[in-house]
């Protein structure tokens, strides 16, 4: 095995018993290890193409029992089933809970036409956050923003698009492209937000007796707020919460958007989690039910305003509107097991 003596060097080589998660687990945490046997499909994953993952982020990784396993995945040929090889052999499954149902849902980068102009199509501007923000405290809310034109004229407009509901949706997700005229793109990633709880529009709707929770998506909404132009946009306006984005000028295109740890996240192998239970950067494996089920091994590499729990997580499902389309379909139970280092992996079990 070709990682066995390197695995020989690093159980020498020790390192603290804490190390590799930063301040200890809530106290609400349960912690279970498992072994890779325990794991629905795990045999059946593409672990070389998770390992490709783990090693865009894993070099942010300075923690004592993270780095020298990133060294060993950078050094060594990955190909041919070693990836699997290299998980099993550094890492244990390990199921962190903490009272609250399992909940899995998907997120995407949407794309949308807009202008670097404002014209009589494109007439809603994207805006980059202003400066003198008060830290801590909400600002202006979305409905002074967009009516009140709290921000007009200072210069703060990257681009303009044509459809209040797609802004709107492209705040939500917090990052997207705008593909301009002559099809070239911008890319935006999240750049701060007005301080104000966001408010899902899909619950506010059901709220007023507009419908069901099982009729809501973002299809419904788009058609809705269109048939129905002044009640619309009152919706729209409920939600007091405003994201600014910055314009990310040297990410490639084929690259996906800037994850929590400010490097690319890839479709169907990124997660948003809750940090305080599943490490940035961490491997995890999910088992998500639902319609249409799938296990696959993935890697913690964003986090969400929405996303909190030792059960949660978003998948990053795409980019674009068929993306868009899967991702709003997915909100499914399941199990996710964070993969740890052997040895923080049982001194888990001991803090426990």
């Amino acid at each position: 095995m070709i990682f066995r003596g390197l695995a020989c060097a690093l159980a020498l080589w020790g390192g603290p018993a804490f190390a590799g998660l930063g301040d200890k687990l809530p106290t609400d945490a349960r912690v279970s290890v498992l072994e890779f046997t325990e794991l629905n499909g795990w045999a059946a994953d593409d672990h070389d193409a998770a390992l490709s993952v783990f090693i865009d982020t894993c070099i942010d990784l300075d923690e004592p029992l993270w780095a020298p396993l990133c060294a060993v995945a950078q050094r060594h040929s990955l190909s041919g089933g070693a990836g699997r090889a290299f998980f099993e052999l550094f890492f244990r499954p390990v199921l962190i809970e903490n009272g609250m149902d399992p909940l899995f849902t998907a997120y995407y980068e949407p794309e949308i036409a807009g202008s670097r102009l404002r014209t009589e199509t494109y007439r809603y501007p994207v805006y980059r956050k202003p400066s003198g923000l008060p830290k801590g405290q909400p600002w202006r809310t979305r409905r002074e923003i967009e009516e009140g034109g709290a921000l007009a004229g200072l210069g703060l407009e990257i681009a303009w698009v044509a459809d209040p509901v797609d802004l709107q949706f492209l705040q939500i997700q917090g990052s997207g492209r705008i593909r301009l005229t002559d099809g070239s793109a911008i890319r935006l990633g999240y750049g701060g937000n007005n301080g104000h709880a966001f408010k899902s529009l899909g619950k506010e709707m059901v709220r007023r007796g507009i419908y069901n929770p099982h009729q809501v998506s973002q299809a419904v909404i788009r058609n809705w707020v269109k048939r129905n132009p002044v009640d619309g946009h009152d919706l729209l306006m409920s939600n007091n919460s405003y994201v600014f984005f910055r314009e990310l000028e040297q990410l490639p295109r084929d690259k996906g958007p800037l994850g929590a740890m400010n490097r690319s996240i890839t479709a169907q192998r990124s997660l948003a989690v809750d940090p305080k239970y599943t490490p940035l950067g961490a491997p995890v494996w999910l088992e998500k039910s639902g319609k249409e089920p799938f296990s696959r091994l993935m890697v913690a590499q964003d986090t969400g305003s929405r996303v909190k729990g030792a059960q949660r997580a978003d998948i990053f499902w795409g980019t674009g509107k068929q993306a868009g389309i899967l991702a709003g379909k997915i909100r499914d139970g399941g199990r996710m097991y964070v993969l740890m280092p052997i040895q923080r992996a049982f001194a888990l079990e001991v803090e426990e």
